[in-house]
This record gives structure tokens, sequence and C-alpha cells, in this order.
């Protein structure tokens, strides 16, 4: 039976699609095959010796230590795609009143909770709504930094409401780039991009290369008077920066999913409390989809949306299955099939996959191989770790 340990509350209709009778799930499993969890912070001690797979309910996995998992031969996935349009709601939701001043003038409103004439507050909020006025968003710039699943929806509904769109993303896929709207304009670098934009979204990962983006250079490309929506990592932008560009005027606002203490007391700072993925439909998603990943992948192997080894997948029929992780090194898969060969195993499918420095084999054998043999594979230097299947039937 699989072992799998929950951490955070997970959607029922993702637990659900783990049958009772081969895995066991819930908190307070030890010695886990795999881990399921959403912001909980995974630690290199968290990862035993019988665990094969971490999946995150979500698309970030700053909270799971990925480099460790990788050397220990254990597969990180995450959902990307799952939260997608609950995120591109809220950023779209930011646009709307980073446009207008909607929260001021809600703010304004409650302040004359002691009328109670409503004559006078008629007269009152028609004297006082111009302090409000805002700008209509249709044909206005947006510039979408990053376009992947949530930028290129977040683009799309920009598009719908009549606005411009600009767009850059230096590691945009062939798939990703032809399911685009032929309107968004491709920019050639993020300052250009910034040059061109009244306002300005960010969804890209947080990663070495993206962390502090949005520093005091890349804000001198910004127009005078921009709005910055952050709702993709809160390390993505200087928030000393950000608080220097909204007291000089070069943000006229700056719209987070992360609060800070640096900005908690700017009045044209606005952070929610990490909403993005906080709907019904969202957290169902996410668990749906990391449900499914773990259970194919202790069930049979494959893998699929991993960050630190190759999607493969390859039906399983008939016969045994060795599932192999291996350092990409030269010669790694020769000697696993020379093993084989010795014992007159006869290979009747395999398929072998490498991302960076790991590579991941699933090799289907006719005859149940010897604990001699495993011993043997389990020998080979460049060998991480070996799982072994019975196919259906």
């Amino acid at each position: 039976m699989y072992r799998v340990k929950t951490y955070n509350q997970i959607a029922a209709r993702g637990l659900e699609l783990f049958p009772s009778d081969a895995f066991r799930v819930g908190a307070d499993v030890v010695a886990p095959d795999a881990i399921l969890l959403r912001s909980h912070v995974l630690t290199s001690a968290d990862l035993g010796p019988a665990l094969r797979a971490v999946a995150r309910a979500g698309a970030g996995v700053n909270n799971v230590p990925v480099d460790a998992c990788t050397e220990q031969g254990v597969v990180v996935f995450n959902t990307p795609g799952a939260n997608a349009n609950s995120v591109k709601e809220l950023t779209l939701a930011a646009l709307l009143l980073g446009s207008r001043d909607v929260i001021g003038g809600m703010d304004y409103v409650k302040t004359l909770s002691n009328v109670t004439d409503d004559h006078t507050l008629h007269n009152l909020v028609e004297g006082e709504k111009r302090r409000f006025k805002g700008q209509e968003l249709f044909a206005r710039t947006l510039g979408v930094l990053g376009l992947g699943a949530i930028g290129s929806q977040v683009a799309r509904a920009a598009l719908d409401l009549g606005m411009r769109v600009v767009g850059y993303d230096p590691d945009l896929s062939v798939d990703a780039a032809w399911r685009l709207p032929s309107e968004i304009q491709r920019m050639q670098d993020s300052r250009s991009l910034f040059s061109q934009s009244d306002y300005v979204t960010v969804h890209v990962p947080s990663l070495p290369t993206t962390q502090g983006l949005i520093d005091a250079d890349a804000l001198r490309a910004f127009r005078r008077g921009s709005v910055l929506l952050n709702f993709a990592r809160r390390e993505i932008v200087d928030e000393g920066a950000i608080a220097a560009a909204l007291t000089d005027g070069t943000l006229s606002a700056y719209f987070s999913d992360f609060p800070s203490t640096t900005l908690a007391k700017h009045h044209n700072a606005h952070s929610t409390p990490h909403l993005g993925a906080s709907t019904v439909e969202a957290e169902e998603n996410c668990a749906v989809m990391a449900a499914e990943q773990i259970r194919d992948f202790l069930s049979a192997g494959n893998i699929r949306n991993s960050v630190n080894f190759p999607d493969i997948n390859l039906e399983l029929s008939f016969g045994y299955r060795l599932a192999v992780a291996n350092r990409n090194v030269a010669g790694s898969l020769g000697q696993v099939l020379s093993v084989l060969a010795d014992d007159n195993v006869n290979v009747i499918d395999m398929i072998n996959k490498s991302r960076e420095d790991v590579a991941y084999n699933l090799i289907d054998i006719e005859q149940p191989p010897t604990p001699t043999m495993i011993e043997r594979i389990n020998a080979i230097d460049s060998v991480i770790n070996l799982r072994l299947f019975d196919a259906p039937g």
C-alpha cells in the first residue's frame, strides 16, 4: 500500500482520487512514499528514505527543497495552470482598482456613517466625488511580463476590455506562443515593455534570475504615474525601490498579493493577504492535478509536470516495469541494460529521457527481476534509485 502524507488543507476532490485499497492518505502518515502539500515549508530533514515524490498543489515550489529532492531522486511536481483563472480574476480586480480610486471612495463613504439624512448624504457625496475620479482602461496599454498560464489569460482578458496589450517572456515555449492571441504585441525586452505601458502586471516564477527583477534600475524605464501589479511572488520586486517610486510619482499605485512591512504605511500600496489561489475552484483544481500526478507516478512510474525530472509516459501493459532514476552521465542506461542482458531478460518496451543533470528510464521486461539483478543495478555508480512495478493482469 502506498503512503501519502498531506500537509495543509487539501481539497476533498483531490483526496478522493486515491483508491482506498491501494493508498493510505492523511496528515498522520509516517514514512511516506509521497507528500502532498500547499504552502507548508518542507525541509531536507522531511525527505525520508522511502520518499519518492512531492507534489505542490500550486505553481510555485519555493517551499520545497528541490535540489535536495533531486539529489535523492525524489520527483517534485507542481500544478501549472490549475489556479490560473483564480489569479487572473484577482489581477483583473486590481487592474480595475488601479484605474479608479474605488478604495478611497469607499473609505470616504464609510466616514459618513454618522450622517442620518439622505439629502445631506447625497450632497456630501456629490460634492466630494471628484476627489476619486479615475480613468478608463479602454485604449490604455497593459504590459504583461511573463506569458505563461496566468499571464496569457490576463492578456486575453485585457484585450476583451479594449486595452492594448504588450508582452515579454524570454522563456516562452513554442506551444505557449501558439496559444497567445495575435493582438498581443511582443516586446524585445522588459525595458521596452515598461516604457510603453500604463499598467504593468508581473507573472514570472521566483527564480534566482527573477528575484529583484523590478528594482530601481528597472523602474527608471517605467512611464511616470504608471501602475504596477504583482500577483506572482513577493521577491520579484525590490520593495524599497517600490516605496521610493510611489513617493516620487514614478508609480501612482502598487497592488500585490503579498503584504509587506516596508510598504504597509504607504497609502498607494495595496495588498491582499495572498488570495491569488484562494477560491474553491482553484483549490480543487490544484488538489485534483496533484493527486492524479502522484497516483500515476506511484502506480506506474509516469511523470507529468515535474520541476526537476523530465516528463515521461509509457503505458503499463503486462510483465514487469523498472523505473530507474540516474545521474545524466554517458553509459548509464547501457550499464542497466547490460545487467538485464546478462540474465537473458527480454525488454518489451522502454523510454529514456533526461533533464539537466538527471535522467529517468521506464523499462518493461517479461520476466520478474531477481534480487541479485536489482542489487547489481542499484550498485551502478550513476543510479540514484530504482523501483519495480507489476503490470496489471
